[in-house]
């Protein structure tokens, strides 16, 4: 009963909120854009298209949406077809939802079970609770999509869900499950229990790969018809996601031992779909080994390193993601670890980094919001640009978003708009 108790009251929470932010119900009435309704036609000063190889900016800009998707971009001198509605957003621009890699809030609490070591068959997911207050926040700032994790208590903490932050069901929130498998590295787990070092720590991350790995190989001997059929094991089943490349390992690391660490063990010697989380404390000096792995660093919740105690600092305040990208990484993205930093405050992450020397032209903060964690995580076909095919999660923003003086106007999820500023919201 106490679960369900805490579901209502976060239900109650989030009407309450929804009110007072300016948040739009997404009702079941058909409205312009969204899956069986009318087109919808935005008009903007700029687009951000965002995408990983091609178009980035567009100036003056005319967006189509139908049935949840973008149909086209194009030049807002072209008229808008028959059976759109037109909503001109004047000097504003549009650019893609933000997609943050790191979030606890997607449900009704941390989940953090600490009874074992390793839980590679815990899931989030059951725990989810669509539109909660933390995501009526999200939204606020322009965050779409988040990948709910696990905590960081223990050694593997189980599997997280990639979601929608403003839709009304888990249905329609899901947007994969599972989303990555959490490891973690460093201090936080050390605390469990026996105190457990960081050799033991390795030990287990090894001991746990090597038994899903056979699991996961075992069903595609059998699914190729050269094997037997094996039982299934909800310890182990997310692994046949990792093998398959269809899921990947987000790995709460830092420092440049625990970052070495997971890039020969994850990568180096499993071969599997890994990306830096967090990085910080001098993780950028395993940026030549991350890079030629095609490994990302998704940079929080700290977005700087200061000289206390650090000798790479040469006395100074560094921008973390700054100097992954002096060095030479390609994917650099942003993360909150929400609630640790508010969800709300994604955006302010890229501002932080390009206060203390990470290099925002070029679209390059903006990427780190969208298409980089998109890529990243293994969503990019549905989300992380303005393109042809991929979910309407649109968001409406009145300059560059790493700049804190803007402020989200409207944010579209697959059509729907599910958030709509107020005079009453920007004075909160």
């Amino acid at each position: 009963m106490h679960g369900f108790a805490a579901t209502n009251a976060l239900a109650r929470t989030a009407l309450v909120l929804g009110a007072a932010c300016g948040v739009v119900s997404a009702s079941s009435a058909q409205r312009a854009g969204e899956k069986g309704g009318p087109g919808l036609a935005l008009t903007a000063a700029k687009a951000l298209v965002a995408s990983w190889d091609g178009e980035q900016v567009v100036d003056g800009a005319l967006v189509l949406v139908r049935d949840g998707k973008i149909e086209r971009v194009a030049s807002s001198q072209e008229r808008a077809p028959e059976g759109y509605e037109w909503v001109d957003l004047g000097s504003a621009w549009l650019m893609p939802g933000m997609v943050d890699l790191h979030s606890h809030i997607g449900g009704t609490q941390d989940i953090n079970d600490m009874v074992y070591q390793t839980n590679e068959g815990l899931r989030v997911s059951p725990s989810v609770v669509p539109r909660n207050p933390n995501l009526l926040r999200c939204l606020a700032a322009g965050v779409t999509t988040i990948l709910y994790i696990p905590g960081s208590g223990t050694n593997i903490g189980g599997q997280g869900i990639l979601m929608k932050t403003g839709l009304d069901t888990f249905e329609e929130a899901r947007l994969r499950d599972p989303g990555s498998l959490k490891i973690a590295q460093g201090d936080n787990p050390t605390r469990w229990a026996y105190g457990m070092g960081r050799s033991m720590m390795n030990w287990h991350i090894r001991t746990s790969v090597r038994r899903g790995l056979g699991y996961a190989r075992r069903w595609s001997e059998h699914e190729r018809g050269i094997g037997d059929r094996p039982d299934v094991d909800p310890q182990y089943e997310t692994f046949r996601a990792l093998a398959s490349g269809e899921a990947q390992i987000s790995t709460h690391t830092q420092m440049y031992q625990l970052v070495h660490a997971t890039i020969r063990i994850l990568k180096q010697e499993f071969g599997l779909d890994v990306f830096i989380d967090h990085g910080e404390w001098g993780g950028f000096l395993a940026t030549p080994e991350a890079e030629r792995l095609g490994i990302a660093a998704i940079v929080g919740p700290r977005e700087v390193d200061t000289p206390e105690g650090r000798h790479y600092t040469d006395g100074a305040i560094l921008s973390c993601a700054g100097e992954y990208q002096r060095r030479g990484l390609s994917k650099i993205g942003f993360n909150t670890d929400a609630p640790v930093v508010p969800a709300e405050e994604l955006p302010l992450q890229a501002a932080v980094s390009m206060k203390y020397g990470f290099e925002g032209g070029d679209m390059q903060a903006v990427r780190g919001l969208t298409i980089v964690p998109a890529v990243v995580a293994g969503i990019a076909s549905r989300v992380g640009s303005l393109e042809r095919g991929k979910d309407a999660d649109i968001v409406v923003v009145t300059g560059d978003p790493a700049d804190p003086r803007s402020w989200v106007q409207r944010v579209y999820i697959e059509g729907q708009l599910v958030y709509r500023s107020t005079e009453e919201a920007r004075q909160w």
